[in-house]
């Protein structure tokens, strides 16, 4: 995550899947999405040539190849830096977006756990339920942040958001644990 123009350049995709299997269509489209590509028109799209992106299209080329599509990567450079801002501000107004869908959801989940606490019951099921829904919410926000390439504004809002979720299960977490722990003391 570099809040500067991608030294390394920019990668143009496009792909074609006519003649391949169908499903290889939506695993084209889907790890694409996942990469944070911005498409530029139907299956044309643009991406930063870092290390670990230009490795992923490389497999995302050969896999489309080898199930008879047709792929083109070409390395590409801005000529107008304005121009080159306004697609990195379009990339991370995308970002901001899925960070926003992130913040949008996750008080249900710390309403759940304040409920729960009201009303006692802060149970280990309960703990195992609200630690997956948490561990959700970090895979999900780690995905976002992976293809976080120039640092959208909306990252650390997010990250901070999941964290204090992250402390209040904890304090349920504690909570559980000393009502289920046996009382201590002699007999």
């Amino acid at each position: 995550m570099i809040d500067e123009s991608s030294e390394a350049g920019w990668l143009v995709i496009s792909v074609s899947t006519a003649g391949a299997p169908d499903s290889l269509r939506v695993q084209v489209w889907r790890k694409l999405r996942s990469l944070g590509a911005l498409y530029l028109q139907q299956s044309v799209c643009l991406l930063p040539a870092r290390a670990e992106v230009t490795r992923e299209v490389r497999r995302l080329v050969d896999r489309v190849r080898h199930q008879g599509g047709t792929a083109r990567v070409l390395p590409m450079a801005f000529t107008d830096p304005a121009e080159e801002q306004s697609v990195i501000a379009e990339l991370n107004e995308a970002r901001d977006a899925e960070y926003a869908e992130v913040l949008e959801r996750l008080p249900e989940l710390r309403r759940e756990l304040a409920d729960e606490q009201a009303r006692g019951n802060a149970t280990y099921a309960e703990v195992e339920e609200s630690e997956a829904d948490l561990n959700r919410f970090r895979g999900w926000l780690g995905k976002i942040t992976a293809r976080d390439y120039f640092a959208a504004p909306g990252g650390q809002v997010a990250r901070d958001a999941v964290e204090q979720a992250a402390g209040e299960f904890a304090a349920f977490e504690d909570a559980a644990l000393r009502a289920e722990a046996p009382a201590s003391g002699p007999r």
